[in-house]
């Protein structure tokens, strides 16, 4: 940073001092100005001239004013305009008191609104230049008269300018702090829902797989004295789903892996093309699990095709965690025109007192998933016992914008 940046900021941070130098450099320019003027009635020529005592004291009132010019700028322009108009009565010869005028009116100007501008220009290029033509020592069409009409005008239009400007790189900034904002919203927004999305699928795949090694632990323990071969089969079920769910876990939590990690899993998202394989686990834990579909071959995009799966996956866990094996399962997938429906009951057979139906999580995952796709998920229980759930989700992909009602 250079010296003339460092007191440039020495003196944006002390604003009154700033305006003080700037009454004093007004002042100078005012004396100065007052010891100089025009001679000679043809031939234009400068000479040395003395003010009266009034106009020094008047130039001296007027440039005192303006070290309040940002406090009270108004004020500073009516004082400041009045001394102008007493100066253009009373000096002869005339001493430019008029310029704490011009830089009052252009503070107004800049700190202000248009039509304050408008208004205010209007009124002191008017009494300014109505007093020096009329009042005057000089003729009405001196030069002089005319210059504090265009020096007024110009004073008014540099402080427009000046507000405009100022206005104009502040909205940018606003925008662009705003859209920062809105950038790190979105970042978390995105990381709260990918996180979200990765406790689901863990969620899923922990709860299908392990429901499944705790019935048939159960029964391998229950059957081991007496029918060890049935036992043997039953912990072979056991290693089957511990290995498809620590596949799965990898799979998951390879989503969390770089991009570029060349250990990233590449197997695709389970979908409806596996769900004889879902139904056979179950059916292998004991759950008696009936299948119809009448979807007619739809090619279902990639997150309804999962969405789909897991839906179906976790009402089937929670008929065999809540019903017990005793129970009996239907699944239905049917297409009915833009969606596709799902469909999972139980009779209620085998249900501990106490039981909840898709307690924890489970529910709540279901739902968000189908909310996610903008479709629809309806839960309870069945007249009669059981309990019933049904999702309709759409053939396209859609997702919900943030707002939208659910």
């Amino acid at each position: 940073m250079t010296t003339l940046d460092r007191a440039r900021c020495r003196l944006k941070a002390h604003p009154l001092a700033l305006d003080a130098a700037l009454a004093a450099g007004v002042l100078v320019c005012m004396v100065v100005g007052s010891f100089v003027g025009p001679r000679g009635d043809h031939v234009v020529s400068w000479g040395v001239r003395r003010p009266d005592l009034l106009s020094l004291l008047l130039m001296v009132l007027g440039a005192a004013a303006l070290v309040l010019r940002r406090r009270a700028p108004r004020t500073v322009l009516a004082v400041t305009g009045t001394m102008s108009v007493v100066e253009f009565v009373t000096g002869d010869p005339r001493a430019p008191v008029a310029m704490s005028a011009v830089v009052a009116l252009f503070t107004v100007a800049a700190v202000t609104d248009r039509l304050t501008t408008l208004r205010l220009g209007l009124t002191t290029m008017t009494v300014l230049t109505g007093a020096a033509m009329l009042a005057g020592p000089m003729p009405w069409y001196a030069q002089e008269n005319l210059a504090i009409f265009a020096w007024t005008g110009m004073a008014a239009a540099g402080g427009d300018a000046v507000r405009s400007r100022r206005a104009f790189v502040h909205a940018i900034r606003e925008r662009a702090e705003r859209a920062e904002r809105t950038r790190e919203e979105e970042a978390r927004r995105r990381v709260a829902e990918e996180r979200l999305r990765i406790a689901r699928d863990l969620h899923d795949v922990v709860a299908h797989h392990i429901a499944l090694v705790n019935v048939q632990a159960g029964v391998a323990a229950h059957v081991m004295d007496k029918r060890p071969d049935q036992a043997k089969e039953a912990l072979g079920h056991v290693r089957e789903a511990s290995r498809s769910a620590l596949d799965e876990l990898r799979a998951t939590v390879g989503l969390l892996r770089q991009s570029g990690d060349p250990e990233a899993p590449t197997e695709p998202a389970p979908g409806l093309d596996r769900l004889d394989e879902l139904v056979g686990t179950f059916r292998s834990a004991g759950l008696h699990v009936e299948v119809a579909r009448a979807d007619h071959g739809t090619t279902l995009p990639a997150a309804v095709d999962l969405a789909a799966f897991r839906v179906i996956q976790e009402a089937l866990t929670n008929v065999q965690k809540h019903a017990g094996t005793q129970a009996k399962a239907e699944v239905s997938v049917v297409r009915v025109g833009p969606h596709i429906e799902i469909t999972v009951l139980d009779d209620g057979a085998g249900r501990t007192v106490g039981a909840q139906p898709g307690g924890g999580h489970g529910l709540l995952g279901m739902r968000e998933r189908v909310t996610a796709l903008v479709g629809t998920l309806t839960t309870g229980p069945r007249y009669g016992g059981g309990f019933r759930v049904h999702a309709i989700l759409p053939v396209e992909t859609r997702t919900r914008a943030p707002g939208d009602p659910v």
